[in-house]
Order: C-alpha cells, then sequence, then structure tokens
C-alpha cells in the first residue's frame, strides 16, 4: 500500500499530534456570519443555521465572562474595484457590494454594544485589516473561531492567528461549509497543523476556565 493510501491517523502520529494550551484571555471571533450563507436565494448559501446557533452561544458566553467579541463581515466597493484577484476568482463575492442586504448580520445574531466589526475584503481576518493590532491591545492571547466557511474565511483567519502568535481555538458545531467534506478535511487539516479544533462544550468549559483564574 502507498504511503499515502495508509490509516489517515497513523499517517499523522508522530508528526502532526501537538497540542496547544488555552490561554487567559480569550476573545470571541465569528466569521462572516451574514445573510449570504443564510439566505437559500444566495449563491453563497451553506445552510449553516445550526452554526449560527451555536456562535450564538459563545458569543452569549463571552459576554456574560467579559471577553471581547469580535465579528467581521466584508464589503466592496461598486463594481469590486478593491476586491483584487479573490473578486475575480470568485465571481458571486458580488453580493458583498455596498448596500446589498446578503452582507447583513442576521437578526439572531448582530453586533450589540460594546461588540466589535472589523470589516475585509479577504479571507483571512487578519489580511489588511486593525485585527491584530485590536486583539494587542486588549491583551487577547487566544481566539475562539466561529463562522463560515470552513474551508475558506475559518481557516485562513485561523491559520494567521497562529502566524500571528494568538493561540486559535476553532468550535466545531460554530463553523460551517456547503458540503461535509470540505468542512470536516479542513478542520483535520487545522488540528493537526495550526489550531486546535474543539467542541462548543468544550470551547464553553475552557472559557469558564479562563475567568476563574
Amino acid at each position: 500500500m502507498a504511503h499515502g493510501e495508509a490509516d489517515l491517523t497513523g499517517n499523522y502520529a508522530g508528526a502532526f499530534d501537538g497540542s496547544l494550551p488555552f490561554g487567559s484571555r480569550p476573545a470571541v471571533i465569528l466569521i462572516d456570519m451574514v445573510e449570504a450563507y443564510l439566505q437559500p436565494g444566495s449563491p453563497l448559501y451553506a445552510g449553516v443555521e445550526a452554526a449560527v446557533e451555536s456562535a450564538a452561544r459563545l458569543r452569549a458566553a463571552a459576554h456574560a465572562a467579559g471577553f471581547p467579541v469580535i465579528f467581521t463581515n466584508v464589503e466592496y466597493a461598486p463594481g469590486g474595484a478593491d476586491g483584487g484577484v479573490f473578486y475575480r476568482k470568485v465571481p458571486a463575492l458580488a453580493v458583498f457590494q455596498q448596500g446589498s442586504p446578503l452582507g447583513a448580520f442576521p437578526a439572531a445574531l448582530s453586533p450589540e454594544d460594546g461588540d466589535l466589526v472589523i470589516t475585509k475584503r479577504y479571507a483571512s481576518a487578519f489580511f489588511a485589516t486593525h485585527l491584530a493590532a485590536t486583539l494587542t491591545s486588549l491583551g487577547v492571547d487566544t481566539l475562539v473561531i466561529a463562522g463560515v466557511s470552513t474551508s475558506g474565511c475559518v481557516r485562513a483567519t485561523a491559520l494567521d492567528a497562529c502566524q500571528n502568535g494568538f493561540l486559535p481555538f476553532v468550535v466545531r458545531e460554530a463553523c460551517g461549509d456547503r458540503h461535509a467534506a470540505p468542512h470536516e478535511a479542513n478542520l483535520f487539516d487545522l488540528q493537526a497543523k495550526y489550531a486546535e479544533v474543539v467542541s462548543e462544550t468544550r470551547a464553553l468549559e475552557l472559557m469558564a476556565g479562563a475567568v476563574t483564574r
């Protein structure tokens, strides 16, 4: 049997089985949970309503503990002139031109007083934004990550969190994709190489533990 056909877990064992600690000052970041992914008529519809519900519970726990909550959204100038190669590669990003109702946050999960909003144009919430500086100024050392899509903006944000020195904890139930295969493959890869992938229950426990330290 070829090396690539070996049992997946066994294949990665010994090389990609490290773990990261949960820090003392987490923030919850909710990636692009906007109507474009929730409205069946949208080209980006992903059927991630359950992930929105999970993310809302994470947000509530962060509020109760006094931890920062950060939302991200996507917005482009008319015609996508500021979208670069990403906009050219993914035609469906046209739904995020200024004024589109598909770029709005849903009523079930909209920013509240004290929540921060980062508007981005590329996959990662860190790229060409002030997110890293904001997290540093808030004393944040850990990002609890939820949102869409797992294979796109969630993955890119988790990777950049790692590369910027923030501990990334991706919450399985609070992320979603338009198909289970890329969702699971990217969660596997994030856990192996860049982040900790945890259940919602575990994320809530870790956040509660950070409060009591």
